[in-house]
């Protein structure tokens, strides 16, 4: 697999892994640099713009919920603490639900959009140095 290929599945899986829907972009994360695809740098690039893309999606979603249909626990955390918060909006399940929290609350985007980006890129910087 060449580098733009394996770059380019990699940012389409960590979107959509930071989306409503399923996914597990930290085993394509570790498989294109366990390969050799791509180095640290450009893939820690990509997972982190691709994820911090994705829960920006859910953010949006959020913001177009009517008042009367959210709850829970996440948009409680998200009311307590505000955008930083979102450090934890790599935590599967929860982290959905926070990206739409902090939309349906109208947190600023700019910030939830930082705190999310920040607590991604240290995820999958974890992983890439236990893998690479």
């Amino acid at each position: 697999m060449n580098e733009s290929v394996g770059l380019g599945a990699l940012f389409l899986s960590s979107f959509l892994a930071a989306t409503l829907l399923p996914g597990g972009s930290e085993f394509v994360f570790a498989g294109v640099l366990s390969s050799g695809t791509a180095g640290l740098w450009p893939a820690l690039a990509v997972a982190t713009l691709g994820n911090t893309l994705g829960g920006s999606t859910s953010y949006l979603v959020g913001r177009l919920v009517p008042d009367r249909k959210l709850g829970g626990r996440a948009l409680e955390w998200a009311r307590r603490w505000g955008a930083p918060v979102l450090l934890l909006s790599w935590v599967p399940i929860i982290g959905d639900a926070l990206c739409v929290a902090a939309g349906w609350l109208r947190l600023s985007i700019w910030g939830s959009v930082l705190f999310m980006a920040l607590g991604k890129f240290g995820r999958y910087y974890l992983i890439g140095r236990l893998v690479a």
